[in-house]
């Protein structure tokens, strides 16, 4: 998608005075490529451009509309979208600016950098801004590339992906947020949550049912005495969370055990019973 989509989108929403600062700061960037200028207008953005919440989503195509307003993404920060992408677009060499704006961002500056990684030019290129985003202790932080974020399925390692997953059950964050969870399911990840579990069970502390999701088709040994546990649990949500791990597994095993725990069966069956709604 352009940047021609987002202008017009600011065109139609801005106030005169806000689009044509946005315009001139873009033109001096471009013309000067100061990376010192790049970082003043990314954070003058906060005081020339209003943050209401973008409401008309129907501009963008179908994908980007409807993770768009997921994201519940605002001018200000679509304006910060635009400027840097407007940048990159006129001045390619720019880059190297862009790379290190992490450095100079506050927090907010840096949410929305992370949030929207996937629609600069070449996001690929900003891979390790977002590895380094998920050391980070500030939820918000941490959050802005984990969750509603198509970034780290896309781009990420199995590796990667993995430490992102463990540290949001961690952070106690909500994992229904996390994208790309069934595609970025491996082997790896299936036993780090049957340690994990173990750890907590150890500890007498209790596990986001949802937790429980990638591993579904890694069911073996010590999984499937884990899964059992969870259907003789007392509470409902372990019991559905369960049901639903036997029933997107193509394992024997995962079939049998939706053989004696039919309980919520016919839910996961007809829809009605998903990962999003435990």
């Amino acid at each position: 998608m352009t940047t021609e989509v987002y202008t017009t989108l600011l065109k139609k929403c801005l106030s005169t005075e806000e689009y044509n600062w946005l315009q001139t700061a873009i033109a001096e960037v471009v013309a000067t490529q100061n990376k010192q200028k790049l970082y003043i207008a990314y954070s003058l953005c906060a005081t020339k451009i209003h943050a209401e919440t973008v409401k008309e989503y129907d501009i963008f195509p179908g994908d980007k509309a409807s993770w768009l307003s997921s994201q519940e993404i605002n001018f200000l920060e679509l304006s910060r979208i635009v400027l840097l992408r407007s940048i990159l677009e006129a001045e390619p060499k720019m880059e190297g600016a862009v790379q290190k704006l992490i450095q100079v961002a506050d927090i907010t500056e840096l949410e929305t950098f992370l949030k929207f990684l996937v629609l600069l030019p070449k996001p690929e290129n900003y891979k390790f801004v977002a590895v380094e985003a998920l050391r980070t202790n500030i939820a918000t932080v941490f959050n802005a590339i984990s969750q509603n974020n198509p970034y780290p399925s896309a781009y990420f390692t199995s590796a990667e992906y993995n430490q992102m997953y463990l540290k949001s059950a961690f952070m106690q964050q909500d994992l229904t947020k996390i994208i790309g969870v069934d595609e970025m399911a491996n082997a790896d990840l299936a036993r780090i949550i049957s340690d994990y579990a173990h750890e907590r069970w150890a500890a007498s502390r209790t596990i986001d049912p949802a937790f429980w999701r990638p591993v579904s088709n890694f069911l073996d040994g010590t999984l499937i005495d884990d899964i059992e546990r969870l259907f003789k649990s007392k509470d409902a949500k372990e019991r559905r969370a369960a049901t639903l791990v036997c029933y997107h597994s193509k394992k024997k095993a995962a079939q049998q055990l939706l053989q004696i725990n039919i309980e919520y069966l016919e839910e996961a069956k007809n829809g009605t019973l998903t990962w999003q709604n435990l």
